[in-house]
């Protein structure tokens, strides 16, 4: 349908070509990527059953259609019945030369949205890095003549007593080990970034969920064998991977099933803080069947202290934002009940670059 077939498959945006009967007459990779669809299931088929969208449109599509017209529609959420909805702008134009023939182009808005949270989170997690250090370092000093006062005490005391401050010197202690966890979360040095396989460290990351946290899980591995080498620094990506599937492990119940799932997407390109753009075609995807993120904190889960757990610090995902950003990354979630998708959008490394002893 196209003329130039490669000015089609180069389009960034998803792209479809709709003729009479709102039947799909071709799609772009970038669309196939985007629903989640490939062009053999898209073509040939209603619009409106491949492609969800959150609005009243075939009635105003069908008078475009007739007056060969354009058609502008925003902030609607699209989605298909293989990827949840995210927020876009849409148009549709009627195609020159072709009598009933509509071009359809789906401008995802979450990119920019995301990386500006993703920029933001990335700040707050260090301003709560600095105010977590500063604490942690002026309490453990009352607690340590806490403690000592406490052994003192003890020494002319009877046995029951003696319960009571043993328990003073146990709690003391143990505040003690979660102050020097805080410590060692603000003690992140800059990412060393090298070649790397995303496979063998998300597949250290399974083995390890697979013992312990995760041994009432299924995982199951959707890998893309042939994508290329990322640039990360390989001990904070399995960081990353091993939080991630901590809290796969901790949402589903017994029996549930964790996907891991790889691919490559060339459409997502990201504007760095210097003003230079930089493409993330790497994509990792930590996928449970869970109840969901609560909706009062699906849009803040990366902002520091923000948990859905009773007991959580709220700090693990803001640590994972601040990795991810700090070696050129982007993480983003999509959450519905049964379904929440942890994606992390990584760099190609440079062919230039060989991969170093140890990095397989």
């Amino acid at each position: 349908m196209i003329a130039d077939a490669n000015l089609w498959n180069s389009l960034p945006v998803p792209a479809l070509l709709v003729g009479e009967g709102d039947v799909i007459l071709d799609s772009n990779p970038a669309a196939e990527s985007f629903l989640n669809l490939s062009s053999k299931s898209l073509i040939g088929s209603s619009l409106w059953d491949k492609v969800m969208i959150d609005a009243p449109l075939e009635e105003a599509y069908s008078r475009a259609v007739t007056y060969r017209s354009s058609l502008f529609v925003n902030d609607v959420d699209v989605g298909s019945g293989e990827r949840p909805p995210i927020l876009c702008n849409i148009q549709f134009s009627p195609l020159s030369g072709q009598d009933n023939t509509m071009l359809m182009m789906i401008s995802p808005r979450e990119i920019a949205n995301r990386v500006t949270v993703n920029q933001s989170s990335g700040k707050a997690a260090k301003s709560a890095i600095g105010m977590a250090e500063m604490l942690a370092h002026e309490i453990k000093n009352p607690l340590a003549g806490i403690t000592g006062a406490a052994q003192l005490l003890s020494m002319n005391l009877s046995s029951e007593d003696q319960e009571m401050t043993d328990l003073i010197v146990d709690e003391c202690r143990r505040i003690v080990k979660l102050l020097e966890q805080v410590e060692q979360f603000g003690n992140l040095r800059p990412p060393l970034l090298k070649p790397m396989n995303i496979h063998d460290v998300l597949d250290r990351a399974r083995q390890s969920a697979s013992v312990s946290y995760g041994a009432h899980m299924m995982f199951v591995e959707d890998y893309d064998p042939s994508l290329p080498q990322t640039l990360a620094d390989g001990d904070q990506l399995l960081q990353v991977f091993m939080n991630l599937i901590k809290n796969a492990c901790e949402a589903g119940s017994a029996g549930g099933s964790i996907r891991l799932r790889t691919f490559y997407d060339t459409s997502l390109r990201v504007r760095r803080a210097d003003g230079t753009h930089a493409r993330l075609p790497l994509q990792v995807e930590i996928i449970d069947d869970g109840p969901g993120l609560p909706q009062d904190i699906a849009n803040d889960v990366f902002e520091p202290f923000v948990s859905g757990r009773e007991n959580g610090t709220g700090l693990g995902l803001a640590l994972v934002a601040k990795l991810i950003g700090d070696m050129g990354g982007w993480i983003s979630v999509d959450s519905t009940p049964g379904k929440t998708v942890f994606r992390i959008s990584l760099p190609r490394a440079p062919k230039e670059l060989p991969m170093t002893d140890g990095d397989n």
